[in-house]
């Protein structure tokens, strides 16, 4: 007699979603024609004909078990809200969708060796090491990419492109020449982009900053500061540049986080903001409105990204072959820390 994980082998699925479809669980969201592969499958296996009352047994409510691996360790989230903004996307996506995040492993530093070939499928966010992450999940495709890309999978990425575009056009627009980049470093080889990817999505803010000034031939090698991310970092750095004297009369700063430093810096400093120095960011997180004075940021929908991640992987699990790339739009909130409005 066949059984459902032969029926799930066959028709490329999950047993849970083998389970819930033949058990004629309604709850379930799957695709039409992943559905009728699996009856299909069960019929050619006699798997119908021999269990005759199956439709009329109760719904199962099994969920599905995945794992959600992260890239960044408790100090990054604790610095930057970024990610746990993603998380609580992912989180509560997969209440609502009645799947369970079974594992859930902090892939920096990582030291434990702990199995994932019974999950049903991965999340893995803000960590681009394709190799590393086939070598824990060899069994599946199921995987999604959140904050990177990686050929052949699913991937959610916000469109930083859009935004340092959108940053850089508005400072130039209010008359600014003399703009400086402020951004943390790809210094983590586990974070690097994949060799395949042309598009390196940790340095785009940097990459646009530095397309934009040098076509409008204004760029300066001396007005881009790199160092590490967070708001100390960002304090710091701004501190330095009021003592080399010579500051940009705006910044487009690479995190709200860096850029919350940075304007204590010039407060401290009694630089008046936006008279003396302009500011913008990106992130979009719920503190930037609450700084003095407000900080003007492009707004990244970070806990969309984990929603839509979610969404992904449970159509991956049900069938879909072909890896999807989900690029969600920014938008610029302007505030009083830029002067001028949209």
């Amino acid at each position: 007699m066949a059984t459902i994980k032969e029926i799930a082998e066959k028709a490329n699925v999950s047993i849970s979603t083998v389970s819930r479809v033949l058990n004629n669980d309604q709850t379930i969201t799957v695709m039409e024609e992943t559905r009728k592969r699996i009856i299909q499958v069960a019929k050619e296996l006699n798997y119908i004909t021999r269990k005759k009352n199956v439709t009329s047994v109760q719904p199962k409510k099994e969920s599905v078990n995945i794992g959600l691996l992260m890239g960044c360790n408790q100090e990054d989230e604790f610095d930057d809200p970024y990610f746990v903004s993603i998380r609580k996307g992912i989180e509560e996506q997969c209440i609502r969708k009645n799947m369970k995040i079974s594992k859930f492993i902090r892939l920096k530093n990582r030291t434990d060796d702990q199995s994932l070939e019974e999950l049903d499928g991965l999340i893995v966010v803000g960590y681009r090491n394709t190799d590393k992450i086939e070598e824990l999940y060899k069994h599946s495709k199921n995987i999604v990419f959140v904050d990177s890309e990686s050929p052949g999978y699913d991937c959610v990425i916000s469109d930083l492109k859009e935004a340092s575009d959108k940053v850089m056009n508005h400072l130039y627009q209010l008359g600014h020449k003399k703009i400086g980049y402020i951004g943390g470093p790809v210094n983590d080889p586990e974070m690097q982009p994949n060799i395949d990817n042309d598009v390196d999505e940790w340095n785009v803010r940097k990459q646009v900053y530095e397309s934009f000034m040098k076509d409008k031939g204004l760029f300066n090698q001396d007005d881009l500061y790199i160092d590490q991310w967070g708001t100390s970092r960002g304090y710091r750095v701004m501190k330095e540049i009021i003592e080399k004297g010579d500051i940009p009369t705006a910044f487009f700063i690479g995190s709200d986080p860096m850029a919350i430093g940075a304007m204590r810096a010039l407060n401290e400093a009694g630089k008046r903001i936006p008279k003396d120095v302009a500011i913008i960011s990106v992130d979009g997180i719920e503190v930037s409105n609450f700084v003095n004075p407000p900080l003007s940021t492009v707004k990244i929908y970070t806990e969309q990204m984990g929603i839509t991640a979610v969404n992904l992987l449970q159509e991956r699990i049900e069938g879909r072959k072909i890896p999807l790339k989900v690029v969600v739009p920014t938008d610029l909130i302007v505030r009083e820390s830029c002067g001028g409005k949209t």
